[in-house]
């Protein structure tokens, strides 16, 4: 037995030597190009069928020519004749491979392919003796060289930030990856086929701002030579739409990426995607039965079925959720009732009592939230409506009549984690200002260049009628329905350290 498969048995990583490969194959290249046979000069192939359709259509496509292409992920030589698998956009599929078919010049040049070559194959679609669909080659033609080595094919691509960083090489050698995205794109298509047959209308925002507003993220800085300003990437959409309410549209929304110059976890990422909404004449009780309905509809439509599984948690996304407002949750998990607090001495009290920490001056409402912070949200794990913010933590949202300490305000939670924000949205312009002043004073005591937006306040000012609004975040979303633990698993190329300062510190996120 060989080393090499010694090491295979023992579940060991063989050494290999990508450098020599990667040399080899550029004297492959080399080799090739004095023949006359550049493999990078083609400009087209003509694909017309691909290693999904040939499978699910084999009694229509049996005996008949097709021509597919894609990348060389296996190769068995058998003398005269051999087998091949190559792995195009949807699949892979087999090819039979002969000297008598494809000539001897031919053959011998198949045989000096490399794992991970993309290649083109004309030939008949036949059933092997054992009942594999394959391609009887006519022609195969090297279409591009690859010079880099893939991950040996026991192991694969395994090292977890390497994944990140290499997303093409992931999406090659781990099929399910590529499965994952294809989800991320069907869940926004439905998103916005559902939206749309609402009659809500998609709309772009600026990415860039003038002013740094006063919201509590972070926002990343960068300069405009032209103007010689700085300029603020956004960290909401949420301004311009509802300048759009204003204006006269009664629904609209934004698929939009999002900048937040803040930490980094399994949930957070600094640049992300959400979608917010807009809808004139509803409110925060309509706006929770919007996303109940879209959100049974997204996991029946991805998922196939009302209860999935997500970290080995089952969740039931069918209808009804549950609904509480903030302050009977904090009663029902921390036995805490807001109501009893007389002053807000007494609520700072009683968070000192339960080991809670808050801020030496801090009113009621900011207290309500904290108790909901240490004692509920983990505990959210079935798809749940928290509802009735204090108006301290909630600057955008309209009052309660009946409650002015609390606004109309939900966030829901599934598997203890938020998935979304809506309100009543606040539409006076007096009450508005006031709160942006309140929020701008608190900024600036940290240090932050924040600003009224006086332009908001002016568009109030010509009247926005009663209207609900809601913001998703795409990515947990996708995390839920793919059973993906972390946010770089649903993003394409998550942020990352560069590689020289990686290696002098821990990725952190």
């Amino acid at each position: 037995m060989s080393e090499n498969n010694q090491n295979l048995q023992n579940n060991e990583t063989p050494e290999v030597d990508y450098s020599e490969q990667k040399r080899i194959r550029i004297e492959k290249l080399e080799t090739l190009c004095k023949e006359g046979h550049n493999p990078y000069e083609l400009v087209k192939y003509p694909v017309d069928n691909d290693s999904v359709n040939i499978k699910e259509n084999y009694d229509a496509l049996e005996g008949k020519t097709v021509v597919v292409a894609g990348r060389l992920m296996s190769k068995r030589i058998m003398g005269k004749a051999s087998f091949c698998d190559i792995q195009d956009g949807r699949g892979r599929i087999q090819s039979y491979v002969s000297k008598s078919d494809i000539g001897e010049e031919e053959y011998n040049a198949f045989k000096k392919l490399d794992i991970g070559d993309i290649v083109g194959i004309t030939g008949v679609v036949f059933k092997t003796k054992v009942g594999e669909i394959s391609i009887h080659a006519s022609e195969l033609i090297l279409l591009s060289k690859s010079l880099n080595v893939l991950p040996e094919k026991f192991h694969g691509l395994k090292d977890q930030e390497m994944r990140y960083r290499q997303r093409y090489v992931d999406l090659i050698v781990n099929p399910e990856v590529k499965d994952t995205f294809i989800k991320r794109s069907q869940i926004i298509k439905e998103i916005r086929n559902f939206l749309d047959n609402k009659g809500y209308l998609e709309v772009d925002t600026p990415v860039l701002h003038t002013l740094e507003i006063g919201a509590a993220a972070r926002p990343f800085v960068t300069h405009h030579n032209t103007l010689d300003i700085d300029m603020y990437l956004r960290i909401e959409t949420e301004l311009y739409l509802k300048r759009l309410i204003v204006g006269g549209f009664d629904r609209v929304y934004e698929v939009g990426r999002i900048f937040r110059n803040e930490g980094m976890d399994v949930k957070h990422n600094p640049e992300f995607t959400s979608i917010e909404m807009y809808q004139a004449y509803t409110d925060y009780h309509g706006m929770m039965d919007l996303v109940e309905e879209l959100y049974t509809m997204l996991t029946k439509k991805v998922c196939g079925k009302d209860v999935i599984s997500y970290q080995g948690t089952e969740i039931n996304m069918a209808s009804p959720w549950k609904r509480l407002t903030m302050a009977e949750s904090v009663k029902l998990y921390a036995g805490v009732d807001y109501y009893d607090w007389k002053t807000d001495e007494e609520a700072r009290a009683c968070a000192k009592a339960h080991h809670v920490e808050v801020e030496d001056n801090a009113a009621k409402g900011k207290v309500l939230a904290e108790f909901f912070d240490a004692y509920v949200e983990e505990k959210l794990i079935q798809p749940t409506f928290i509802y009735d913010y204090p108006v301290e933590i909630s600057p955008l949202a309209k009052r309660k009549a009946s409650e002015p300490e609390f606004t109309e305000r939900f966030e829901f939670f599934i598997y203890a984690r938020e998935m979304g924000n809506a309100f009543s949205e606040l539409n006076d312009p007096i009450d508005q200002r006031k709160r942006f002043e309140k929020q701008v004073a608190e900024k600036r005591a940290q240090g932050a260049n924040a600003q009224v937006d006086e332009d908001f306040i002016n568009a109030l000012e010509y009247g926005m009628p009663p209207t609900g609004g809601l913001g998703i975040g795409v990515d947990r979303l996708v995390m839920l329905l793919t059973d993906s633990y972390s946010i770089r698993d649903v993003l394409l190329f998550p942020t990352m350290k560069p590689l020289d300062s990686a290696k002098n510190g821990s990725d952190n996120a």
